[in-house]
């Protein structure tokens, strides 16, 4: 189960990043879908003897096992294995703002709604101008 960035291997849980946008592909039918996930997930450690508050912290996700939240997509890894797909980092995002933003752009681009050539089956985003870093 391999990620790949730029043309080559990628396992690095990078701290100043959030996560990224993907592209997963079945190597045979050529079949693909483009989404977002997460390098990190929060994690609430509770009050206890030597806490007097809770502290939020992050953990690491479980992106180097993920293949996608479509129903489709996760039903052919299932029935073909891990190893029928390619995994690409398409980009890598410092906010989650940037994150939803660069997913649904690629996602329209490509018209992955009306494109046999994708499993995605819908598009969802709500994005403001204050989630993005203006370069």
């Amino acid at each position: 189960m391999t990620w790949y960035y730029n043309d080559k291997i990628y396992d690095q849980t990078p701290n100043d990043y959030q996560g990224f946008v993907y592209e997963i592909t079945e190597l045979d039918s050529r079949k693909k879908y483009i989404g977002k996930k997460n390098f990190w997930k929060p994690k609430i450690l509770p009050k206890n003897t030597k806490r007097k508050r809770r502290i939020r912290t992050r953990v690491e996700s479980d992106w180097r096992t993920y293949f996608g939240s479509s129903g489709l997509l996760t039903e052919r890894v299932e029935d073909l294995g891990v190893k029928a797909f390619k995994r690409v980092i398409l980009r890598l995002c410092k906010t989650k703002g940037e994150m939803s933003y660069y997913e649904a752009k690629l996602q329209f681009e490509k018209d992955v709604l009306l494109s046999d050539e994708y499993y995605n089956e819908f598009i969802g985003c709500k994005i403001h101008a204050r989630h993005l870093k203006r370069s």
